[in-house]
């Protein structure tokens, strides 16, 4: 099952590592290492969130995010998406962008660190909206509940999370073009850029996140009645449209996947230039990394993970609040990556160890009762 689950994972590490290697020496294959190091902690509680949006797909659509989802995610977030910021940023072509990344690598490295506040901003608002929705809904299970029964409550609000994602990218706007303006002003339309980079994540996440819920809602929906009228439903050949909903749903939410990775990997691609500037060795490591990842999401659907550690999902989902505060505020502040790596994992530890403390007392409990009812057999025996 590990093997199964994890072999492509290995196989990429392998040829990422002997390809560094040959690219540059062992100096490379140290680089890559850690670059993989560093994004597998740093999107660990995005392998949860996605385990618990995966497995509400088929097997077909898992494998699709396993084999185009990763294309996407190596090719596309690790290589292209730094290269088409600075083509955008510098105003350049494509090729020419490439061409920089390849023979100056300082001046890439500056142009793509002179684009972090929109990138963060538009990451860090689809990622605060993630948390809020979260937060906000009413469960029946609660880990913190002294947080989240209160603010369950209030989240029968309506729009309320995006009114409070408004205020958060208001805050961060002003305070960054009052922190520009007292040192002279130079970068006050950064502000601007900020303001326009995080609207465009909100709306982002309510189109994708729309349709996406939208779409599982109306398959919900014709399961049931199909289930109701299962066998009309045969004579008369309604199920195909079940079918091309089934496929839309599926489809809006792997889009939804996608773009929750593209958002998680943006603090990996930042990062790793505090490692290394060679766009080669960056695509590598952050590639090898990304795969782990998928990989541990679909190891955690088919364990049922999820299902037996309850609190998982809620530990990732404050870890992605975390982040989401991290971004904004890489805005005007730099923060190690360590730390950023550190908060999440230190969340999922404590939720998963909340969830074997809560399911050693229910099997404690169990227990108990189970005694209590052979001894009332014992006595009506008797």
């Amino acid at each position: 099952m590990l093997l199964k689950t994890f072999g492509w994972s290995f196989a990429v590490t392998a040829l990422g590592l002997v390809a560094a290697v040959f690219y540059g020496g062992w100096e490379a294959l140290g680089i890559v290492a850690i670059l993989c190091v560093l994004e597998i902690s740093l999107s660990f509680d995005n392998a949860v969130v996605n385990a618990g949006i995966l497995k509400k797909m088929s097997a077909f659509w898992q494998k699709i995010f396993l084999t185009i989802g990763v294309l996407i995610a190596v090719f596309g977030m690790r290589l292209v998406f730094p290269v088409v910021i600075v083509a955008i940023s510098a105003k350049i072509g494509p090729i020419d962008a490439v061409d920089l990344a390849l023979n100056d690598k300082d001046q890439y490295q500056q142009l793509v660190t002179d684009a972090h506040p929109s990138i963060a901003a538009f990451g860090g608002m689809f990622l605060l909206m993630i948390f809020l929705d979260f937060i906000f809904e009413d469960r029946d299970i609660q880990w913190l509940r002294w947080i989240e029964r209160p603010l369950s409550k209030l989240g029968k609000v309506d729009m309320l999370s995006v009114c409070i994602a408004l205020i958060v990218l208001l805050i961060t706007s002003f305070t960054f073009a009052t922190h520009a303006h007292q040192h002279g002003g130079a970068h006050v339309d950064k502000a601007q850029t900020v303001l326009i980079s995080g609207i465009a994540g909100l709306i982002t996440y309510m189109v994708v996140g729309g349709l996406s819920g939208y779409f599982e809602d109306k398959l919900e929906e014709e399961e049931e009645r199909e289930h109701e009228e299962e066998e009309e439903a045969a004579r008369t050949g309604k199920q195909r449209p079940a079918v091309v909903l089934a496929g839309q749903a599926a489809f809006f939410m792997f889009l939804y996947l996608e773009v929750l990775d593209a958002s998680f990997s943006f603090d990996g691609v930042i990062g790793a230039f505090a490692i290394t500037n060679d766009i080669v060795l960056m695509a590598l490591g952050l590639g090898v990394g990304a795969m782990y990842v998928r990989s541990l999401t679909v190891y955690l659907v088919r364990q049922g993970t999820l299902d037996d550690y309850v609190y998982l999902e809620h530990g990732a989902h404050y870890a992605i609040g975390a982040l989401a505060v991290i971004l904004m505020v890489t805005i005007q502040y730099q923060i190690n990556e360590v730390i950023t790596g550190l908060v999440g994992v230190v969340l999922i530890a404590w939720s998963f160890w909340s969830s074997v403390r809560r399911n050693r007392a229910l099997a404690a409990a169990e227990g108990k009762a189970q005694g209590s009812d052979e001894k009332t057999e014992v006595s009506s025996g008797v």
